[in-house]
């Protein structure tokens, strides 16, 4: 029998997304936790894992899979049905776009080990953190509200959920989480309530993992 087991952290956005995708797919998953505030990702026996020490990877049937976008696509190739990419080679592309613009572009300035840095060698304080994360989001939110007034529908693109929704509804947890005030994105804001109001969106909420503080 198959096991696949998903290494991960409760508020990790990385580990959010693919979370969501085993749930919209209908994949039966045990978690395995390390605290990123504790360092355990940088443990011996998890670098032997995944050796960039962090999260989330995945195993299965011999299989070790790190990071979430080559992750979810491993997940869309094996197990195609729901799909969460387009049939469309033009649409399909538009949609990475949008998990992109989160996954590269906004999502690595905010991770933990940026913002430590940013206390740790630049001395920033508590206030001076939360403008930095409010401003790439407000930057990067900005983009998303245009690309989603364009091709978005009741989700992030069009009226099925996509891998765009996977990054988005891990996104927008962040920013609600640092209170950034998101209410110049009225579209991107629809889209990331109607994808979280999912059960499969639903269940991988980080307040309901299993390693919760």
């Amino acid at each position: 029998m198959s096991q696949t087991i998903l290494h991960g952290y409760w508020r990790s956005s990385a580990a959010y997304r693919v979370r969501i995708a085993l749930n919209v797919k209908g994949i039966a998953y045990e978690q395995v936790a390390h605290d990123l505030r504790a360092g355990e990702q940088r443990d011996p026996a998890y670098l032997a894992i995944a050796p960039h020490g962090l999260v989330p990877a995945l195993e299965h049937d011999g299989a070790v899979l790190i990071e979430s976008p080559a992750i979810l696509e491993w997940i869309e190739a094996k197990w195609p049905e729901p799909p969460l990419l387009p049939a469309s080679p033009a649409d399909a592309a538009t949609v990475r776009a949008i998990a992109a613009l989160i996954g590269c572009d906004i999502h690595p300035l905010n991770n933990l080990r940026v913002l430590t840095r940013l206390r740790s060698q630049f001395d920033a304080d508590n206030a001076q953190v939360k403008a930095w994360i409010a401003h790439w989001i407000g930057e990067g939110f900005g983009a998303l509200e245009a690309l989603i007034a364009r091709v978005g529908g009741r989700y992030a693109f069009g009226d099925t959920p996509t891998f765009a929704d996977c990054y988005l509804v891990p996104q927008v947890y962040n920013a609600e989480r640092y209170n950034v005030d998101l209410a110049a994105f009225p579209r991107t804001l629809a889209a990331a309530e109607a994808a979280r109001a999912l059960p499969a969106f639903a269940a991988a909420h980080p307040d309901l993992q299993p390693d919760f503080q």
